[in-house]
């Protein structure tokens, strides 16, 4: 057994330990719930490390954990590179635009039944488009930068936020809405004030949503065409050159870019939506 993994299981122990009193005791239940998914989280790493220490497993075909941190420390300023490229640049910018043009579009759908009924049908038929026909296309209209990967974030993410706004934009009852017409509230005041708040859980489903679909959408139509750098280009190249710790150093940053944006997104959730049965005790 390696160090790494024996140093992982001796931590993955004590915890266990400390967890169980949590549990037991029921006095710090937060604690608990944090520390339940990072104790099976390095449990997985440690027997990932000892599987491919104790069965030989080829590095070219499942390199060890402790090689992957290796690579994220030697390679930090590539990595970076790649993370500023494909993240701040594309995926941000991408993921902005086509929610808020999702929530435009839901609003103004929302106007009019003619447009719902015609526009929906075919929102659909482009949420149905796969993205590698997508991405060579952008690139043919915006160039191989950052703009053509953010042109197809902004394909991938607005349907999901039309569908949901919609949806929650339906979500006011009807007695609320007459309480409002009681006040004299016409369609913007009682939008602003009844409808956007009752469809903020739905918005905020579509947020969380998009966020993965983001970087999947970034990291992908980086592998039709791109400057060299970017996430996408960096796993695209390294598997050719059979440096699978790169690869996997790039597939475990997108995984905790993924995860912090979901986890931000949720707390935000929370602070907003206080007031939503979901949240009550």
């Amino acid at each position: 057994m390696s160090g790494v993994a024996t140093t992982l299981l001796l931590i993955a122990a004590t915890g266990t330990g400390a967890l169980l009193m949590a549990l037991s005791s029921r006095s710090d239940r937060l604690a608990a719930r944090v520390a339940t998914p990072l104790i099976f989280g390095v449990l997985i790493i440690a027997v990932w490390e000892i599987a491919c220490r104790g069965f030989g497993i080829p590095r070219v075909l499942l390199p060890p954990p402790s090689e992957i941190a290796h690579a994220l420390g030697a390679d930090r300023d590539t990595l970076a590179a790649d993370f500023r490229q494909t993240f701040v640049r594309s995926v941000i910018p991408g993921w902005v635009i086509g929610n808020a043009a999702g929530l435009g579009a839901a609003i103004l759908l929302d106007r009019s039944d003619f447009l719902r009924r015609g526009a929906l049908p075919l929102g659909s038929l482009v949420a149905a488009m796969p993205i590698v026909g997508i991405a060579p296309i952008m690139v043919m209209w915006f160039g191989f930068d950052w703009p053509s990967k953010a042109a197809v974030i902004v394909v991938m993410t607005f349907f999901p936020m039309l569908v949901n706004a919609l949806a929650g934009l339906a979500e006011a009852g009807a007695m609320e809405r007459d309480l409002m017409r009681s006040y004299a509230a016409g369609y913007w005041s009682t939008l602003l004030k009844l409808r956007l708040p009752a469809a903020l859980p739905f918005v905020f489903n579509a947020l969380k949503l998009n966020s993965t679909l983001a970087l999947i959408g970034g990291i992908v139509a980086e592998f039709f065409g791109t400057p060299i750098v970017g996430m996408g280009f960096r796993i695209s190249t390294e598997v050719a050159k059979m440096n699978l710790d790169i690869v996997w150093a790039e597939i475990a940053i997108a995984s905790v870019l993924g995860c912090a944006s979901f986890a931000v997104l949720a707390l935000i959730e929370r602070a907003a939506t206080f007031w939503h049965p979901s949240f009550r005790r």
